[in-house]
């Protein structure tokens, strides 16, 4: 899995899940051939692309040229940049202007953005009209290793993070390397935290690789483009298995109930990104395993000391601003999609690549392990 890859030649990884299979394409300069993908899979298709401000003056002049070149008709919609538009207003006014642009079944909504655009683009898409298909065009790391994939979507609530979405499946993944050169470096760091997840829940050897490797990765070598496939292979297998999240998929939440807790503490604001917030959660996770005595402390302290090598947040007294008390994070902890009937759900360790679900967590333990934490 890990043997070094050809450099330029994009790579396929396909998830199968019956009539509804799709293909995740990954390499450089893809966008160019966005216009060609789609006509291929949709002939006759209007689009309505959704990006938001600054994924437009990036690249959506060269989305609409590849579209208009293969005589695609489109709509185009722009958000505001960040989390603030996975919201209900932001959802009311991409529903109405895929209607207003009189999309319909047949045509296509188009996801240009990062995780934020492809969560909000697919709801709405799974919504519209009863349900229109919609590509991804992610141009974030995470997005591309992670939100893109698998057909989770939906928006925020006030009370917790993507408790309003559904399951829709994207017909088709376009994951154009070129476009993480223009993210920012801590926008790139967010997302690097889910590429170390796919190692920490199940590939020891992947994890291995990445202490050795993450410095190609960072600087766009071979390696990037390895990394993204090895990542959409793992979880295009995951979701293949199990596509809503009944079992196994779950494991894919290492970091998550911990960072959706945190992320939503801090107003899911620039304060903490979400892929700060998964590796903040992450080695919470592992800290949380040693202290139950499932994990080796060594194992945990790699963890950390990976996460931390580049540049991620894993202590709490790292958070912009401080975090609320043990009684606010414990409510939203409460309201995590994983509780059953009113019992917690955790994504915990038995060593590195050895990750399993447990469920009936008692709350006091995590009430008790925040307070040591907080202290």
């Amino acid at each position: 899995m890990t043997a070094p890859l050809r450099v330029g030649e994009p790579i396929l990884v396909a998830v199968v899940l019956g009539a509804r299979a799709y293909q995740i394409f990954i390499g450089r300069g893809l966008i160019d051939s966005l216009g060609k993908a789609i006509k291929t899979l949709r002939p006759a298709a209007r689009c309505a692309v959704l990006t938001d401000s600054t994924v437009a003056r990036q690249h959506l002049a060269a989305a609409l040229a590849s579209l208009a070149a293969a005589g695609i008709e489109t709509a185009r919609i722009v958000v505001p940049p960040g989390e603030g538009s996975k919201s209900y207003a932001a959802f009311e006014t991409v529903c109405e202007a895929i209607i207003a642009a009189r999309i319909e079944r047949g045509d296509l909504v188009i996801a240009l953005g990062g995780g934020v655009i492809g969560d909000l683009a697919g709801f709405a898409a799974a919504c519209v009209r009863r349900g229109l298909d919609f590509v991804q065009v992610p141009t974030t790391l995470l997005a591309q290793v992670d939100s893109s994939v698998g057909g989770k979507t939906g928006i925020n609530s006030p009370q917790g993070k993507n408790l309003i979405g559904a399951f829709h499946q994207p017909i088709l993944v376009v994951a154009d390397t070129a476009l993480l050169d223009t993210l920012p470096a801590r926008e790139f760091r967010a997302g690097y935290a889910e590429v170390a997840k796919y190692g920490l829940i199940g590939d020891a050897a992947f994890f291995s690789w990445l202490e050795a490797n993450w410095q190609d990765v960072f600087a766009g070598g071979p390696s990037r483009e390895h990394a993204i496939a090895v990542c959409c292979r793992a979880k295009a297998a995951i979701v293949a298995r199990d596509e809503r999240e009944t079992a196994e998929r779950a494991l894919l939440n290492l970091g998550h109930t911990f960072g959706h807790a945190l992320e939503a503490a801090c107003g899911f604001s620039e304060r903490l990104l979400h892929g700060e917030a998964v590796a903040l959660g992450m080695a919470l996770a592992f800290e949380f395993s040693a202290r139950k005595g499932l994990i080796a402390e060594a194992d945990a302290a790699r963890a950390a000391a990976h996460l931390a090598a580049v540049g991620l947040p894993t202590h709490l007294s790292e958070v912009s601003g401080g975090v609320p008390g043990v009684d606010v994070l414990m409510e939203l902890i409460a309201q995590d999609k994983k509780v059953k009937r009113g019992k917690l759900t955790f994504i915990l360790l038995r060593g590195v690549g050895q990750a399993f679900v447990e469920n009936n967590v008692d709350a006091a333990e995590v009430r008790a392990f925040l307070v040591e934490k907080l202290s």
